[in-house]
């Protein structure tokens, strides 16, 4: 392994820079260089995956006589043995020292552990690797982990609005369109319109996972490795799927990035669609919710401000998820075959969208358990605007009125009860058979919430029963397995 060492001066001053090349250089690197190189802030969280990655790939060798039983017994031994410190939120102490900054990558941080640790052996477990197939196999295995993360995250949410639906599903508020009141529906009704969102969410991962697991190791730099590797061996041991089938691809593509970071993006934008919804529920204007103090905060100058901070930044911070989609598309979209430092970029892009997401789905559900719902307002707001125009119209269809004409009728019935400074219940029979005749005194009771709600037969609607029957089944398909440990 050759060391390479910084010239000039600079905040690496003192610090030997620890390369995994430099056998054909002469002239030493340039600091401002190494530090635009260097990858060690990000793919520092690789360490574990490495660890595993490189312990397969010293099996391999052992297998083939490369290393020698004895040689290869070391290095398990102490590869082991990280692994499991590693597993437990351990790290190694060259993590904590000032040399840690002298490394390009984890990936020479960890063969100059090795080295240390187990002496020159640690120097031949590279053999037939390149780090392009090493860090992409690394990459992918801690990204396999990831999406356990993100399916923990996303199961949490569904499962506080399932307990939202539970307690206070069957309380009526008003439906919406174009942010104007609709039609009455529940809570429920509401609540589990983002359930569905959210299972579409874990399908997603779900769905790329596969794609995912496929092993980049034994793909070397772009040719594929002179060594007999077993690859599919090397996958089955460490839980991929499959194997990566063309070298080139395997070391240059990051597709499974950008479905991941696409993933993320369609998540945090129901996220945030959620966050709306609970900034306008929550505002005074609405107040169909009240926020406890352990999720809002207050105003430096208003006094009787409580503001829904948590919501505004989630859907604040679905712009930079996008942003991180669209920099691994433009990263990837130009790139010649096969590998290119460009690719360096892919780790922050990549983990910064999953962190955010798992980051907002936490805090989401802290959110949606600290709220309590006023039955009262929303039933009152659902009570006004004429949200039983419509089923005034489905009254008239009933009784044998073209449904054009019923619709023509029912509006101009609303116009008659504005003028009033009324609803539409506050008209006399009278009243309504001004316009229409065929309406009778059952009128009252078929404008009701109950009734508006109670008449919706299609599956998928806001019927009670139907709402009932909704939450039920998604509390089972969450409770059995609902994505995890699909992965």
């Amino acid at each position: 392994m050759s060391k390479t060492k910084v010239s000039g001066k600079s905040d690496l001053a003192g610090v030997e820079n620890k390369a995994l090349w430099g056998g054909r250089f002469e002239e030493s690197l340039d600091p401002r260089v190494f530090r635009f190189n260097q990858s060690i802030q990000v793919d520092a969280r690789l360490w574990l995956a490495d660890l595993k990655g490189t312990l397969a790939h010293a099996r391999e060798l052992a297998r083939l006589k490369i290393l020698g039983l004895e040689d290869f017994q070391k290095l398990q031994v102490c590869l082991e043995e990280w692994i499991k410190d590693a597993s437990q939120g351990k790290k190694h102490p060259i993590f904590a020292s000032e040399r840690f900054h002298g490394f390009e990558d984890v990936h020479s941080l960890l063969e100059t552990a090795l080295v240390e640790a187990v002496g020159d052996v640690g120097k031949r477990v590279h053999t037939g690797r390149s780090r392009n197939d090493q860090v992409a196999t690394a990459f992918r295995l801690s990204l396999m982990d990831e999406l356990e993360r993100v399916s923990h995250y996303i199961n949490g949410t569904i499962r506080v609005l399932l307990g939202l639906t539970e307690k206070n599903g069957n309380h009526i508020l008003p439906g919406y369109t174009h942010l104007q009141r609709g039609q009455p529906i529940l809570l429920g009704h509401w609540a589990l319109a983002y359930v569905e969102m959210l299972f579409r969410d874990l399908e997603r991962f779900e769905a790329l996972a596969p794609r995912l697991k496929q092993l980049p190791l034994g793909a070397a730099a772009l040719a594929g490795s002179p060594y007999a590797i077993n690859r599919e061996s090397v996958a089955n041991e460490l839980g991929f799927t499959g194997i990566c089938r063309n070298s080139l691809d395997a070391v240059s593509d990051r597709d499974f990035c950008i479905e991941i970071a696409s993933a993320c993006s369609i998540g945090m934008m129901h996220l945030s669609r959620l966050s709306e919804d609970l900034i306008l529920y929550c505002s005074r204007e609405f107040g169909f919710f009240g926020m406890s103090d352990r999720v809002s905060t207050g105003s430096s100058l208003m006094p009787q401000k409580k503001n829904p901070d948590v919501p505004e930044l989630i859907r604040g911070k679905s712009g930079p998820v996008f942003g991180q989609l669209q920099s691994l598309l433009v990263t990837c979209k130009g790139l010649p075959l096969a590998y290119n430092k460009d690719l360096q970029e892919d780790k922050a892009a990549t983990f910064g969208a999953l962190d955010t997401f798992v980051q907002c789905l936490e805090v989401m559900s802290v959110f949606l358990t600290n709220i309590d719902v006023n039955p009262e307002r929303m039933r009152g707001a659902a009570s006004e605007g004429f949200l039983n125009a419509t089923d005034l119209a489905d009254y008239l269809v009933r009784k044998g009125v073209a449904f054009r004409d019923s619709h023509d009728a029912a509006g101009k019935l609303v116009r008659l009860a504005m003028s009033k400074g009324g609803e539409l219940t506050d008209l006399s029979i009278e009243q309504f058979r001004t316009v229409c005749p065929e309406i009778e005194g059952d009128i009252y009771e078929a404008l009701s919430l109950e009734s508006c709600i109670g008449k919706k037969k299609t599956l998928g609607s806001t019927h009670p029963q139907l709402v009932n029957e909704a939450y039920h089944a998604a509390r089972v398909r969450l409770e059995s397995g609902g994505g995890q440990n699909k992965f």
